[in-house]
């Protein structure tokens, strides 16, 4: 899968408050960039505690449940874009269906 963008994800680490979400971002990021979803059975194949949701978008659990990461995926051409990395209460103030 190709992701776009990283950057997002080393800006969030990079805040003193997350640093402890670098080592697992990372780590997500080179599973995710090392697999060939085909459709979203593929991710919970691989992530079991991956949410679902409509029109191509998926949550995963990051750091123990700590942070949520928002994609949205694009199956065909296997691209994988970042929308949203956030502690669970910044999630909790957004719509996961359309940021």
């Amino acid at each position: 899968m190709r992701i776009i963008a990283k950057r997002t994800l080393r800006e969030f680490w990079e805040c003193l408050e997350y640093g402890d979400a670098q080592v697992p971002l990372e780590a997500w990021y080179r599973e995710v960039a090392n697999s060939s979803w085909q459709d979203p059975m593929a991710i919970k194949a691989q992530y079991r505690t991956a949410s679902i949701l409509k029109e191509g978008r998926a949550v995963f659990n990051i750091a123990g449940n700590k942070y949520r990461l928002i994609v949205w995926i694009n199956y065909p051409t296997q691209t994988v874009f970042i929308k949203f990395i956030g502690t669970h209460k910044q999630y909790d103030k957004i719509d996961a269906d359309t940021i």
